[in-house]
């Protein structure tokens, strides 16, 4: 290999690699888990975006930022276009250090540290906007839901593919007075509904779990947890669709210098996380996916899963952290 060429990522230990992400993600939540139900998620975010960028410094990959916190001038840490790691195959990456900061700051369920990884070029670069979403899960037909489908042809087809009766779906939805006809629609077609106060992504990747009660889920959020939500189920053989929802000129036009050219575009899966992806997450407080952190005196447990799409092998890790010093100490 030349010296100037980068090691492609099917080349490198990428298993190893998926498990350094986890103890990304550990560091992120162990340090958002101290501000946990105290009402403060400025001070939760910021805590996890730190410990979340000092993890990063001993990953070996050229990673850039292509969803984090915001632009270079919004975000000290983890802004969109930072570098991070210490040397290795150049990479995608999108962070949520905090997923559900209200969450956190209120005590609720489903708050998350997240990670996805691919190969450089594969993660869309999304701006920070509203996203119309719809996701399922796994062993389903393809484009059995699509985006511009009525909700009651979407439910049906799903009911059809799933053997069931529309009654039986439960669809997860964002409670929004945005997502007011979306939820009357929902209940005139026959469905039973989920309405959650945050946390979209857990919600998304829920619909690949068959113990998670979510059959679909429908709606609106933002772009950046859109992406995040497709790279997870892109690893869990998942569907997903997304459009853009800009509000003016000025977000149409940041759109186009991010690459994106058509704003009424519906991108699917492969085009919201292509390539061969890693997704980790850790629970910060508990939910249907992960189990929030436990603190003790003498250290904590974290609870987490790691999936790649090239195997679509599902690990939940659950660890146990010793402390060093003392609790306020440790991250």
């Amino acid at each position: 290999m030349a010296a100037e060429e980068q090691p492609k990522f099917e080349h490198v230990n990428d298993r190893n690699l998926a498990l350094e992400l986890v103890r990304v993600t550990e560091a992120a939540a162990l340090a958002a888990s101290r501000w946990m139900g105290k009402g403060k998620k400025n001070e939760s975010d910021g805590a996890a975006v730190e410990a979340m960028r000092k993890a990063f410094d001993t990953v070996e990959i050229s990673g850039t930022v292509v969803i984090g916190e915001g632009e270079m001038d919004e975000a000290p840490m983890l802004y969109i276009g930072e570098k991070v790691g210490c040397g290795g195959p150049e990479m995608d990456i999108a962070v949520d250090p905090l997923e559900g900061t209200d969450l956190c700051a209120q005590g609720g369920p489903n708050a998350l540290s997240v990670i996805a990884m691919a190969e450089k070029g594969t993660l869309l670069h999304a701006p920070d906007v509203y996203m119309q979403k719809i996701a399922v899960g796994c062993d389903l037909p393809e484009g059995v839901v699509d985006l511009d489908a009525t909700v009651k042809n979407n439910l049906r087809n799903l009911a059809i593919a799933r053997r069931c009766e529309i009654s039986d779906l439960v669809a997860c939805i964002l409670d929004r007075p945005r997502h007011e006809e979306l939820i009357a629609k929902t209940r005139e077609a026959g469905a039973r509904i989920m309405l959650i106060s945050a946390g979209d992504v857990a919600a998304a990747i829920a619909t690949a779990r068959v113990d998670s009660g979510v059959d679909i889920y429908m709606g609106s959020g933002g772009a950046p947890e859109g992406v995040l939500a497709a790279a997870a189920l892109r690893c869990r053989d998942g569907q997903m669709q997304g459009r853009l929802m800009f509000e003016n000129q000025e977000q149409i036009d940041r759109a186009r210098k991010m690459g994106i050219t058509d704003p009424t575009h519906v991108f699917n899966i492969h085009e919201m996380a292509g390539g061969d992806v890693v997704f980790a997450a850790t629970g910060i407080t508990s939910g249907y996916m992960l189990h929030g952190v436990r603190r003790t005196a003498h250290g904590a447990q974290t609870h987490s899963v790691v999936t790649r799409s090239k195997s679509g092998t599902v690990r939940y890790i659950e660890a146990h952290h010793a402390w060093a010093t003392k609790p306020e100490a440790h991250i």
